[in-house]
């Protein structure tokens, strides 16, 4: 088949790794591959996989539009975020597959000792083996046993391999590890970073690890430490407040590709449009360490957001809110996600000239989702995340999304890890399910074959490309020198 790209088809078959070419390119008929063997790392293709597709897929650069991984100078130095303390194989299972092992019946003292610094290694398969068989098939499972696949040349996760795969994640963790991983493995052209240390990442590899901007603590609280202290402005009022805002703007706008808000963890997102007048007596009661009452509190981040969000707006800034799911465990009140859709209507209708970027899906209320995105112009979804809470949800809702909606609005895959050697698995995981969505389309006859390669590009870099300006940011990026 020729290849538009430049890539061969068996570098893309190699690329394939650890989803399996047998089973990705079994046997053909009539340009479809019939998939279902099993592959070494678990995943079944099921369905009928479209041999150009597939081919092309996962020869594509995808561009990574959510991530919060920390700077590699910080990983070599065995900072890991405050997240987990060990720098050893379990690191690769501490964010999100934490939450399965946990839900799984994991006891909080095995779970505090598998992730220990102060537990061997080697001793940390025996506390983990009575939970794995229960958690490495969900998205999370999955994302680390395929990375530990294609990084470790490991057939999966066991006490066989545990010694193979602590001497392996030793000698991968080295300088230039995270290039390796993100372009030369993961085939990511660029990634879009959520710093959670502060509202803005001076990274060292600024056009590799391009940086959104965070306003949650501009409006949440908000922040008088972490938003307010590093601009030196005094504070003694809202309007010193609102400096404070424009100051970050003033910064970092040129360099930041988006700004993004979680505040969706904490209340639904449905911010109303309250004038400065309303909150000023509100905001000196914050400043004082007065008590607010929940009504008070809403009204002032609701008046901070629409700050924070139409001075974004001034500087040409999509804003990438959190929507559905949460992470963790144990304390998700699905009330709350149901009224998420009904806000990202709201909110899109509120403000016209605002990109707003909604995230995850907003897995569960994925259908509702689709609505507004079909119906505002300003409604954009990413599929960040989504692949790993449930492929096979992502994978139908991509279908849907492409019959549905304007195909130049999705964003399709984005790790949102803070290690890095697990986007690995996630964007083979992405890659999969969207050649399988891909494919479905045109064996149900939705889509000619040409009809959906000619969707490829857009949905795997090209809209990003596009949405956060990234030629002009990667421009600007070149030869910054963070003072």
């Amino acid at each position: 088949m020729a290849d538009t790209t430049g890539i061969s088809r068996r570098g893309t078959l190699q690329g394939i790794g650890a989803l399996g070419t047998a089973a990705m390119l079994g046997s053909v008929d009539g340009g479809l591959v019939r998939a279902s063997e099993e592959t070494p790392c678990g995943v079944t293709t099921n369905g009928r996989m479209n041999r150009a597709i597939v081919e092309r897929v996962f020869a594509t650069p995808l561009i990574d539009t959510h991530e919060h991984l920390i700077e590699e100078k910080e990983r070599l130095s065995g900072t890991t975020n405050g997240r987990v303390k060990a720098d050893d194989w379990s690191l690769l299972l501490s964010h999100y597959l934490d939450s399965d092992l946990a839900v799984a019946g994991m006891p909080g003292d095995v779970y505090d000792r598998f992730f220990s610094d102060k537990t061997d290694p080697m001793d940390k398969w025996k506390l983990l083996e009575p939970y794995w068989p229960a958690v490495k098939n969900t998205g999370y499972g999955l994302a680390v046993r395929i990375a530990m696949q294609r990084l470790y040349d490991v057939d999966d996760l066991s006490a066989a391999t545990v010694k193979n795969i602590q001497a392996s994640y030793e000698s991968t963790r080295r300088p230039g590890f995270y290039r390796r991983i993100l372009c030369e493995l993961g085939k990511i052209e660029s990634c879009q970073v959520n710093c959670l240390s502060k509202p803005f990442g001076e990274s060292d590899m600024p056009t590799l690890l391009m940086q959104d901007l965070s306003i949650v603590g501009m409006f949440d609280g908000p922040n008088l430490n972490g938003s307010g202290k590093p601009t030196g402005i005094e504070v003694r009022e809202l309007a010193d407040w609102h400096r404070v805002i424009d100051w970050w703007f003033e910064k970092y706008g040129k360099y930041a590709v988006a700004v993004k808000s979680q505040n969706a963890y904490g209340r639904d997102i449905d911010y109303e449009q309250v004038p400065a007048e309303k909150v000023e007596g509100i905001f000196k009661k914050r400043l004082a360490k007065e008590a607010l009452t929940d009504r008070e509190q809403k009204a002032l981040a609701d008046h901070l957001f629409w700050r924070a969000v139409n001075t974004a707006t001034k500087h040409k800034l999509p804003v990438k809110l959190h929507t559905g799911y949460y992470a963790g465990h144990n304390y998700m009140p699905l009330e709350r996600l149901l009224h998420n859709p009904g806000s990202v209507t709201e909110l899109c209708r509120k403000a016209p000239e605002t990109r707003f970027v909604f995230m995850h899906i907003c897995y569960p209320h994925y259908e509702e989702l689709l609505a507004a995105a079909k119906h505002y112009a300003n409604a954009y979804v990413d599929m960040c995340w989504s692949w790993i809470i449930n492929p096979v949800a992502a994978k139908d809702f991509l279908k849907k999304y492409l019959v549905t909606c304007p195909a130049n609005k999705i964003l399709t895959f984005g790790g949102d890890y803070i290690p890095v050697e697990p986007v690995l698995g996630h964007a083979t995981i992405a890659r999969k399910g969207i050649a399988l969505a891909l494919s479905e389309l045109v064996e149900e006859g939705w889509l000619t074959q040409a009809d959906a390669i000619e969707l490829i590009d857009p949905i795997m870099h090209n809209n990003a490309r596009q949405i956060f300006n990234l030629a002009e940011k990667s421009r600007v990026l070149e030869n910054v020198k963070w003072t």
